[in-house]
């Protein structure tokens, strides 16, 4: 569309898609910067209900589903085609930036309103979604929105999940106004799509270091979550004799060195990550009795996420039984490595060319909403710079040039999709 009378239009829509990033982000937004977004809290509500009544000024047609996902559907005139759907997550880490997730749910909002104010209806119906969760921040549990879409999850893996202060999953659910005994009426699942296309910022350093201004990504690494808890006797301090202690921080303490150590050892891509590490009853003058941490490992060949698990809680058993202590673990996400399609991605390519962006081919270290989707439909992602790769920080940051080069090749690839070449294609 480079050179045609929309073009003008076109740069209305980036900026007006900039400003509405801002707004988006004052929606838990942080007195000391950041924002917190979590699951069901009423900041998150709030922007669903706000971005419902943006959609609905652009001519999209806007609702939640049983679950809290907001869609802005762009409706087609050839029924028989399978929609194309484009999105991202609305929630955030605890005080996290204003870009992940955000962006892609902004993007998408904005490209579908130009498409419909410029093109009108389109022959493929275009949706793009709000997810309700990603990030796994508030409940341990991960892709909550688009695991109900695609059916990896439902409301059974959500009972008994807990916030920390004690709010369950399901009450949360229920508090935010989704009735789980009317899901029926909006039903999360969808067996509809013809495919997805992801943009997020690439919360890495990689297209800023070689100076890109898309990736293209070919793939998204597995990942296992998991929560480890170490329970040996709480005594006191003073009293105990060191040879005497079940001590289960020190226990727990050298199980996360050991995590580091074998991952350096693997080598990359491999990553592993204790990301959260709590005492449980914890006092200065107290022998601790129970620790639970949090266990991250992510890498792009299944087999290798599955060998370095077990052999890393084996020797965290053997560290277990040495100190004679208990040891348990709880699993709460085994996501898949999963490949990106080669003809979505070839026309984000095509978008790049078109407007000549500099672009190159990589995979993505973090998880995201296309994992879920890869398996069920067409699926691709489309990188925008991160400023020295900060994410989930509130110094987060990505250029609004690059912010304004990722949202029109998203609208060159939803055009295609919807009006262009593409919109005769069975997906």
């Amino acid at each position: 569309m480079k050179g045609h009378p929309q073009e003008e239009l076109l740069a209305q829509y980036g900026e007006r898609m900039l400003l509405a990033l801002e707004w988006l982000a004052t929606f838990g937004a942080d007195p000391e910067g950041g924002v917190t977004r979590l699951l069901y809290a009423e900041p998150w509500l709030k922007a669903q209900l706000a971005l419902i009544d943006n959609m609905q000024s652009m001519g999209l047609k806007a609702d939640f589903d049983e679950i809290g996902n907001v869609y802005g559907k762009l409706q087609g005139s050839d029924p028989s085609l399978k929609p194309m759907l484009t999105g991202s997550h609305i929630d955030t880490v605890k005080n996290g930036g204003k870009y992940d997730g955000a962006y892609g749910v902004i993007a998408s909002m904005m490209a579908l309103g130009y498409l419909k104010a410029v093109y009108g209806a389109p022959k493929r119906t275009l949706e793009m979604v709000s997810f309700c969760e990603e990030e796994g921040s508030r409940f341990p549990l991960a892709y909550w929105g688009s695991g109900h879409v695609t059916g990896v999850l439902s409301l059974a893996e959500g009972a008994g999940l807990a916030d920390p202060e004690g709010v369950t999953l399901l009450e949360a659910m229920e508090r935010a106004g989704f009735d789980i005994d009317q899901g029926q009426l909006h039903p999360a699942k969808r067996n509809d799509i013809g495919g997805y296309i992801e943009i997020h910022i690439e919360q890495g350093a990689v297209l800023e270091f070689k100076e890109k201004q898309i990736g293209v990504v070919t793939a998204i690494v597995g990942q296992i979550r998991m929560t480890v808890v170490v329970t040996g006797i709480p005594n006191h301090a003073g009293t105990t004799p060191m040879t005497m202690r079940k001590d289960a921080l020190a226990a727990a303490a050298e199980m996360v060195a050991l995590t580091e150590k074998m991952a350096l050892a693997e080598g990359e891509p491999l990553v592993a990550t204790v990301g959260r590490l709590e005492v449980k009853r914890g006092t200065s003058n107290v022998v601790p009795g129970e620790v639970e941490f949090t266990l991250d490992i992510r890498h792009t060949d299944k087999r290798k996420i599955e060998d370095f698990r077990a052999e890393l809680i084996s020797r965290f058993v053997e560290i277990a039984v040495r100190r004679e202590l208990y040891i348990d673990t709880v699993e709460h996400l085994n996501a898949l490595p999963v490949a990106m399609d080669s003809g979505i991605s070839a026309e984000i390519e095509a978008a790049c060319d078109f407007y000549g962006y500099e672009h190159i081919q990589m995979p993505s270290g973090a998880g995201h909403d296309a994992q879920l989707f890869g398996p069920i439909c067409p699926s691709a992602m489309i990188f925008v710079p991160s400023r020295a790769g900060i994410s989930h920080n509130p110094n987060e940051f990505t250029k609004p040039d690059d912010l304004i080069v990722g949202f029109q090749t998203l609208v060159h690839v939803l055009y295609q999709y919807g009006y262009g070449g593409k919109a005769d294609e069975n997906l």
